[in-house]
């Protein structure tokens, strides 16, 4: 579909604007750039004195950069022992430069680490969401990272521009906007192709617009254009829009809500998710997966039906009842995850077979579905329903 409605209506219905800041954008040949986390900080001042019912995020990247200048390191670490006690050195560095930037506004910020397990436990998950909540109706800024310091490969995000997707639907945000070193996406490279043009809008995510996303990153960055494309993705799956835009150009974000054409707008599909399908979807880790046949996949995508165990073919890993799983199509692609009513040894037990036969071949019958439709979300591309 395109574009329903300008930037200006877009950002005068915003009530919630979470800010990804790149490493790129707050971090300079010396380490920290303090003077444009300031910047920053100044229009996030003059935006909430301008519009005071709307809430705004931060995650902010530059942790391990700002420790590696303080180590004198010129390239990122690559073992996890290394990047943690880096980013140990960084992170308060870090949040004393947001602290010193909000504080001449009167206004208070507060720290907030995560790991990919605070999303993929159900109660960890509703804490944060909790935590995050209070500090809003306060009038407090949250200036979130993922936890570097603590975070092992199984349970990290990837990068921030997943884990701002992820927070983004954990608090419902209106609008997601990623401030990086580039000006938006463009149809090639910009960097190796001077001809590059910028795409102001994308209303579709597909191989195109893939194709067009570089995924190199820089010396202190992760992330790439790539994974901001698929950040975008994400979003686009929750109902909420997302720019990418320049954060080092002048009072971007002023200029951004003002309604001005900046960066890239991604403009949302009319589905949206909300409450337990939100956790499902954006779950970093879930604990297996299930393959399922044609008639399954079908039955889940086009009549949004439960999934029944005859239409399963193979069950990987070892989970217990109430896991979230990954359930694929046989050419391995992901339909959708939800949660499962029987462990995995039980589900490797009744594959295949009909809905009345599970009792004779476990022993007992907690429902007819291995994953009921309300504990599962499409996530393919092209889903139709819920």
């Amino acid at each position: 579909m395109g574009e329903s409605f300008t930037r200006t209506e877009l950002f005068g219905r915003c009530r919630r604007v979470l800010i990804k800041v790149g490493s790129a954008t707050v971090t300079g040949p010396k380490g920290l750039d303090r003077a444009m986390i300031h910047r920053l900080s100044d229009q996030v001042a003059e935006l909430r004195g301008r519009t005071p019912r709307v809430d705004i995020l931060v995650v902010s990247s530059g942790a391990i950069a700002s420790g590696m200048y303080r180590m004198g390191l010129s390239q990122r670490p690559r073992s996890i022992p290394h990047k943690q006690a880096v980013a140990a050195v960084g992170q308060g560095a870090l949040m004393e430069a947001w602290e010193e930037a909000f504080d001449k506004y009167d206004l208070l910020v507060a720290q907030v680490l995560m790991t990919g397990e605070d999303l993929a436990n159900r109660r960890r998950y509703l804490n944060a969401r909790n935590t995050l909540e209070t500090l809003l109706s306060w009038g407090i800024t949250p200036i979130i990272n993922e936890n570097d310091t603590v975070v092992v490969e199984e349970i990290k995000f990837g990068d921030n521009d997943h884990l701002s997707a992820l927070i983004a639907g954990l608090v419902g945000a209106d609008l997601v906007i990623n401030l990086t070193d580039i000006d938006g996406l463009y149809d090639c490279n910009p960097r190796s192709n001077p001809s590059a043009r910028l795409i102001p809008l994308v209303n579709r995510i597909d191989r195109a617009i893939l194709a067009c996303a570089a995924p190199e990153s820089g010396v202190v960055g992760t992330g790439g254009m790539l994974s901001k494309v698929n950040a975008a993705r994400k979003c686009l799956a929750l109902g909420i829009p997302m720019i990418i835009a320049p954060g080092k150009q002048r009072d971007v974000l002023l200029r951004l809500f003002d309604g001005q054409e900046v960066g890239t707008m991604f403009v949302p599909k009319e589905r949206s998710w909300s409450g337990k399908k939100v956790w499902l979807a954006n779950l970093p880790k879930p604990a297996g997966e299930i393959t399922l046949d044609e008639g399954a996949v079908e039955a889940l995508v086009g009549k949004g039906r439960s999934l029944l165990p005859i239409g399963i073919r193979e069950v990987r890993g070892v989970f217990g009842i109430g896991a979230p799983v990954r359930c694929i199509d046989r050419s391995g692609n992901l339909i959708g995850i939800g949660l499962t009513n029987y462990k995995s040894t039980e589900i490797e037990n009744i594959k295949g077979r009909h809905s009345d036969e599970i009792e004779n071949l476990i022993g007992y019958k907690h429902s007819d579905e291995v994953i009921h439709r309300d504990n599962f979300v499409l996530t393919c591309e092209g889903a139709r329903g819920m």
